[in-house]
């Protein structure tokens, strides 16, 4: 019987993110230690707020993070409207109507300053909001990396081309990945985090309507609410999560198992009887996490520059 990881330091390497800083600079967990003591209480607060208002928050500040970092590193460069010099990242394809959570990031940003004025970078307020977000909706707590210097501008483009599309076939995303130096085993860490969140009709309609490796029932659940017609109902959401949309475990991967992959992207990790072999890769983790070592777990959560 094919196995799955449990261990949630392994499904939750979306800290991975914490750590594609595309800055020179020497990253730190004590970097604001002196200049903002208060900097990881005032996020936390206004973070936990906006998830008590409403819990899918969480996933869209752990997307943002996500969309950051795989445009040009971890810089804050999805938050820059568009400027006469530039055409920035909120209206590329991955992001455009889905991208969302900049208002918190406001929020956050805004008591920061009344905290520490003119000291906190945005794109550190994303990193501690994501990990944040993570802890909050359940997942494991991690220590944040900060010192990330503020992007100046941004590149539409960089985004069309950098983010991994819900379309991705295996040997995409493994390609995408290994150029960010991330592992096929971080790929499917990183994937986890599709435990919480939702998705779009246009992101899976052609998953539900045209592909076979999809339990039936899911499919038919997801058909009432995303007709086949493209332009009807494309922006109607449903769970990447069925079970638990709002708690960071590791269902998402007890989904793939059971070809409840929501994506065409997620269930390329998992598709049939077991592990897809792809390249000397096994894409699924097959380790029960028994027999996952403490400083393997340590590794992943605390790689870094």
């Amino acid at each position: 019987m094919a196995s799955f990881p449990s261990c949630k330091a392994v499904i939750t390497l979306a800290i991975l993110l914490v750590f594609l800083s595309s800055s020179s600079a020497q990253l730190s967990t004590n970097f604001y230690s002196k200049s903002c003591p208060n900097l990881f209480a005032t996020v936390k607060s206004v973070v936990h707020s906006a998830i008590q208002n409403e819990a899918r928050m969480g996933a869209s500040l752990l997307r943002l993070f996500f969309h950051d970092c795989f445009v040009n590193g971890c810089d804050g460069s999805i938050l820059l409207d568009d400027t006469s010099s530039f055409t920035g990242e909120k209206g590329a394809v991955p992001n455009r109507n889905s991208a969302r959570g900049f208002d918190v990031v406001d929020q956050i940003k805004a008591a920061v300053e009344k905290a520490c004025p003119g000291v906190v970078s945005c794109a550190d307020v994303l990193a501690i909001a994501a990990r944040d977000s993570v802890v909050i909706l359940g997942g494991p707590d991690w220590n944040v990396k900060l010192g990330r210097r503020d992007a100046r501008t941004a590149s539409r483009a960089a985004a069309n081309n950098g983010i991994p599309p819900p379309t991705s076939n295996l040997n995409a995303l493994i390609s995408r990945f290994n150029a960010l130096g991330l592992s096929t085993k971080d790929l499917v860490a990183l994937s986890g985090s599709h435990t919480i969140g939702q998705a779009r009709c246009t992101s899976f309609r052609a998953r539900i309507y045209n592909e076979s490796n999809l339990d039936t029932s899911l499919a038919q659940t997801r058909k009432g609410n995303c007709p086949r017609a493209s332009g009807v109902g494309d922006n109607n959401l449903a769970p990447l999560d069925l079970q638990t949309p709002t708690n960071f475990d590791n269902n998402y991967f007890k989904n793939l198992v059971s070809q409840r992959g929501l994506l065409h992207s997620d269930q390329q990790l998992f598709n049939g009887g077991g592990p897809i072999q792809s390249s000397g890769h096994t894409v699924m983790i097959p380790t029960p996490s028994s027999q996952i070592s403490p400083q393997q777990c340590s590794r992943w959560v605390t790689f870094g520059p």
